[in-house]
């Protein structure tokens, strides 16, 4: 196979989360580790960082990725999903693995995934972890894709784990409260290994310091540690809240093996999407009218980035918007401006709602805007509705902005 059969196989070969749901979800690490072993342990053959939470641990792992390539180390990166490229969940140094490992890692390995039914996440992790073990990274940062406790990046043992925050999202999984989700976010708090939490909230720092005192685990909140605030290239406002995780767990490298001079942390968090090729957070595309792309798709997200975007100078905003069809739009209305034209679309995934079904549920609550048939048909008629003076957002999807990417290349492409 080639690369494009190989991406194709392992996206439909197996049950895919972003395709199907939650019927891929597989909350178990025995395949995991069976493939570990499988590939004579890869995850023990470099060190790591290991990053998870509900909001922000994407752009956490990429400004961590390049402040640590900026100290001059050769620095993994593993995250999920992709928005364009397959090859951009596994990145050493900001670029992407090659398509011939990709298609050399499947060829050699697939009548064991086949053999064990491996789902597409356990295969791309464990890809990754063999990738990083091959090329010798001098350390890897690596996101955890759903939870935390059972998820299959969570047989690493890291130099420090990153919880950047709790919010309200996948409950189908991971339950319906912040202490449940939690509990399952502080699996991955190892044995006295330092856990940094990102943001202190009430509902879940009594399960965080439980979890880390019977760990024995140093714990930091990083928004009670870290005043002050390096820049960075990243223009979301809720960034503050990113980069003083990030501060603080350089802090903690800082004190171990690594050397990670000011210089480094600056320049790094100035440079991410240089150095790491991060799309699509607070992602403006166009200046006139003004075309800004965000992934955030929860409440806690999509609060954060409404408030941002009420700040911004327009005459008329323009909101293109999709939604997956588990994810609970009532909810999440009110949250949506009212002074605001709708271009209701489906993202191109087995699991999108349906743009007529999202427009029956913003009409009833008072939200008037056009069905469209595709994400990008309603970007081109939000384009045409606007003048030079208009704002056009895009989101609701990780899908819909992964969309919209296809249409803008990227400032700083890797191959």
């Amino acid at each position: 196979m080639n690369y494009s059969e190989t991406t194709r196989w392992l996206f439909s070969q197996l049950p895919l989360y972003q395709n199907v749901g939650k019927s891929a979800y597989k909350a178990d690490l025995s395949k995991t580790l069976k493939l570990a072993k499988q590939l004579n342990h890869p995850e023990f053959k470099f060190k790591s960082v290991h990053v998870g939470g509900t909001n922000g641990k994407g752009s956490t792992a990429h400004m961590l990725a390049s402040v640590l390539q900026e100290a001059g180390y050769k620095v993994g990166l593993y995250t999920s999903p992709h928005l364009k490229d397959y090859r951009e969940r596994i990145r050493i140094n900001g670029q992407m693995i090659s398509k011939d490992f990709v298609v050399d890692f499947v060829a050699h390995n697939k009548s064991f995934f086949v053999s064990n039914s491996l789902s597409f996440f356990e295969m791309s992790v464990g890809m990754a972890f063999d990738y990083f073990a091959q090329q010798q990274v001098d350390i890897a940062v690596v996101e955890v894709g759903l939870g935390g406790r059972l998820d299959s990046t969570n047989i690493l043992n890291p130099e420090v784990s990153v919880i950047t925050n709790i919010g309200l999202d996948h409950t189908q999984f991971l339950g319906t409260t912040l202490e449940a989700i939690a509990v399952e976010k502080a699996g991955i708090i190892k044995p006295n290994t330092p856990i940094v939490i990102g943001e202190t909230q009430p509902a879940t720092e009594t399960v965080f310091r439980a979890k880390a005192t019977k760990e024995q685990a140093s714990i930091y909140f990083a928004d009670q540690l870290i005043d002050e605030i390096n820049s960075t290239s990243l223009k979301g406002d809720y960034q503050i809240h990113n980069v003083r995780t990030v501060l603080q767990t350089v802090s903690i490298l800082n004190t171990g093996s690594f050397i990670i001079p000011s210089q480094a942390i600056k320049h790094g968090l100035l440079k991410v999407t240089e150095n790491t090729g991060l799309r699509g957070r607070w992602d403006v595309l166009c200046t006139s009218p003004k075309i800004i792309c965000d992934t955030a798709h929860n409440r806690e997200g999509l609060s954060l980035v409404f408030k941002q975007l009420s700040a911004e100078k327009f005459q008329r905003l323009h909101i293109v918007l999709g939604m997956v069809n588990d994810k609970d739009v009532s909810s999440l209305i009110g949250l949506f401006p009212k002074q605001a034209q709708y271009y209701f679309c489906k993202p191109n995934v087995p699991r999108g709602l349906e743009a007529s079904e999202l427009a029956r549920i913003f009409n009833e609550n008072g939200l008037e805007g056009l069905v469209c048939q595709s994400v990008k048909a309603a970007l081109i008629t939000a384009k045409q509705n606007a003048s030079q003076d208009d704002v056009i957002y895009i989101g609701g999807s990780t899908f819909v902005v992964a969309e919209i990417c296809l249409l803008y290349t990227s400032p700083s492409p890797r191959d």
